[in-house]
């Protein structure tokens, strides 16, 4: 009981999902006494009948090494929740379920207030017993608890976008993994497509103080909330989206090319442009994106992106730039990173 009290304490303390995903398998084998042999932990990405599964973590009893899907696996090589029948029936009756003949498999739902979001899947020789299966319910719940306690520090409290004091950890990690400084534990690296990267966006709603000055602060925080809806159903499950403060927005995403970077934006500029906001009427936006390169700075990505964003402004507005592509047609001087200095907060 001293190890497991140890062990929970340990998981408290830890901030990094990734880390704190392969903790939790870790401690469902560990502290079953030998009676799990395996624990898998899903999510559970779209919607549906759509609905399919991305591992988070996996440990087998006796490995050392957790492996899990890379984030930005391609969505349609995802196996469907339907295609695994207890995933499914947990997910259907929001309880945990289990096989009734060997091998004895488990899987119990993570839940929300929108449902249900991740799975643990767990392997037995035998059915576990109630105490057993009581203290895993339990880990889980704990583990749970902690997600929460993570999303609420790390969200923006009016859009539920992630926040700007989560940017710098999760730029950091997209770069070692683009540039091939780190891989995921047990990942494989795989580029579909020779320029494949991960692209910087910030996003600025054009006119927004006239917005604010015309119809007050609370139609303006609405038009916020609405906006960041809009980004989340424009994006892929594994798209990073924040809210910097104000009208200000940044999106970390990982596209086969410059291309299909503009493409995804210029989706979004259009679906704002042609959605109307209560009160307001129609709201545009403007755009710039830059590629991360190898040995990038936050600063110095989010430098080159917002350089875009002000030409847009200063040609027209409601546009996508890219930074590398204004730099090429010589409409900007390319940045030096030395002498770039941009205050993020």
């Amino acid at each position: 009981m001293n190890a497991l009290v140890q062990s929970l304490a340990a998981l408290s303390g830890l901030r990094d999902r990734d880390a704190l995903d392969a903790a939790l398998v870790r401690l469902v084998i560990s502290s079953s006494e030998g009676a799990v042999h395996s624990a898998t932990l899903v999510r559970v990405v779209g919607e549906g009948d759509d609905r399919r599964c991305l591992v988070q973590a996996r440990l087998d009893a006796g490995q050392t090494q957790v492996s899990r899907d890379l984030l930005w696996t391609d969505w349609t090589t995802l196996p469907h929740v339907s295609d695994f029948p207890l995933r499914q029936l947990a997910v259907d009756r929001a309880r945990a379920v289990h096989a009734e003949t060997a091998p004895y498999t488990g899987v119990i739902p993570l839940l929300t207030a929108q449902g249900t979001w991740g799975l643990l899947e767990f392997g037995t020789e035998q059915p576990l017993s109630a105490a057993m299966l009581d203290l895993v319910e339990g880990i889980l719940l704990t583990y749970n608890n902690l997600l929460g306690l993570l999303d609420y520090g790390e969200k923006d409290a009016l859009t539920e976008l992630l926040n700007r004091k989560t940017f710098d950890g999760a730029f950091f990690k997209a770069t070692a993994e683009q540039h091939g400084d780190e891989l995921p534990d047990g990942g494989e690296r795989r580029h579909p497509h020779p320029d494949a990267g991960v692209w910087l966006a910030v996003l600025d709603i054009d006119h927004f103080k006239r917005v604010n000055d015309t119809y007050g602060h609370l139609i303006g925080d609405e038009v916020l909330l609405l906006l960041a809806r809009l980004m989340r159903s424009s994006f892929r499950f594994h798209d990073q989206l924040y809210r910097f403060g104000g009208e200000e927005f940044v999106v970390l995403m990982r596209c086969d090319s410059a291309e299909h970077a503009s493409q995804a934006l210029e989706r979004l500029r259009e679906k704002v442009q042609a959605y109307a906001f209560p009160q307001v009427g129609t709201i545009t936006v403007s755009i710039g994106f830059s590629v991360l390169l190898p040995h990038d700075t936050p600063s110095g990505a989010f430098g080159r992106a917002d350089k875009a964003v002000y030409h847009a402004k200063e040609h027209g507005r409601n546009q996508v730039c890219s930074y590398q592509g204004l730099v090429a047609s010589g409409d900007l001087v390319e940045q030096v990173a030395e002498g770039m200095d941009v205050d993020l907060f």
